[in-house]
């Protein structure tokens, strides 16, 4: 028990410091008292009638436990103005319809034109997938994006996300501790991937991904079942558990349970080597030459309204050979 109590402190002393509604000292001062009343409880397991050491642990655990049960998610915050809504989204028949699409002009961090859009989409328009990974530290880390292609329209961009409050920012230690809650965020390319490799000065890359049309139906419907879900309860992002890559790899496990878990999808900036594994993108070239020619910022500038943006950020790119069926 006593090495239990290690690594659980440790937690409880993280959830202390990022979720406690109290002044920094008070903080301090909550997570030295809660260690303090461990080692003590510990101290007093390995003495002869250890009933007080089982007490004192059960006390502040149970404390523990149904304060950190009244933490729970909402919708109902003072969201960033890039995260003011969330997408839904219905399909009847070969008809998508899309709310709250994001399609924002971006020129900095901090000055924007704001439009949400509610776009409707022809599935039997529906070609093919791609995938951008968006680095913004080191090769290791990166933010995913799924994005939808049609012949008769723009495609369409799906991001999960922090939903961030004004003037929040995101920490990975943070959001083990109920931090932050999870969106799903549907935009144009010319906003969610524009402005990372553009304003945000990220590497982002685009792989273009190998699924025949049904099961990127079928992806894009997990997208739809997803956004719904969350918009009707609202959840907890996880840094671990409830991520950017996680949540897309329970989407494609439920379509085939097949595709296995993979230390890969904790660090999404290794993914292209899961997913050339698993010929989910080309193998045509090396895996070195497919990185190398997924580089899109080169090419990202362009004036608003750039209509040619998401075929320009194509050109050069390794086409998949169309052959992965789930």
């Amino acid at each position: 028990m006593s090495l239990l109590l290690l690594p659980a402190s440790l937690w409880a002393s993280g959830a202390l410091w990022y979720r406690l509604p109290a002044p920094t000292p008070l903080r301090i001062a909550a997570v030295a008292l809660f260690l303090i009343a461990t080692i003590i409880a510990a101290r007093w397991l390995w003495l002869p009638g250890n009933r007080r050491g089982l007490l004192l642990i059960a006390t502040l655990w149970l404390g523990i436990g149904l304060w950190w049960a009244t933490l729970r998610p909402s919708h109902d915050r003072d969201w960033q103005p890039d995260m003011a809504h969330i997408a839904t989204a219905q399909i009847d028949g070969d008809i998508l319809t899309v709310q709250n699409v994001r399609n924002f002009v971006w020129r900095s961090e901090t000055d924007f034109d704001q439009r949400w859009e509610t776009r409707r989409y022809n599935l039997a328009a529906l070609t093919s997938t791609d995938l951008f990974l968006s680095h913004w530290s080191g090769e290791s880390v990166a933010h995913a994006i799924i994005s939808f292609n049609f012949t008769d329209s723009l495609p369409l961009a799906f991001s999960i996300e922090i939903r961030k409050q004004r003037g929040e920012s995101y920490s990975p230690y943070a959001g083990f501790f109920k931090q932050y809650e999870l969106a799903v965020i549907a935009a144009d390319e010319r906003d969610i991937v524009k402005v990372r490799a553009t304003v945000r000065g990220e590497d982002v890359r685009l792989f273009r991904l190998d699924m025949q049309q049904a099961t990127t139906r079928a992806l894009l419907g997990e997208y739809v079942a997803v956004a719904n879900t969350l918009a009707a309860n609202p959840r907890w992002y996880h840094t671990l558990t409830t991520n950017c890559t996680t949540v897309i790899y329970a989407m494609a496990h439920r379509l085939d349970r097949r595709i296995a878990l993979d230390w890969r999808i904790l660090l999404p900036g290794k993914l292209p080597s899961y997913l050339r594994e698993r010929e989910f993108v080309s193998r045509s070239v090396p895996l070195e030459t497919l990185v190398a020619r997924s580089h899109i910022g080169p090419v990202a500038a362009g004036p608003h309204p750039d209509p040619g943006f998401s075929r320009r950020i194509r050109n050069n790119r390794v086409e998949p050979a169309r052959g992965i069926e789930l």
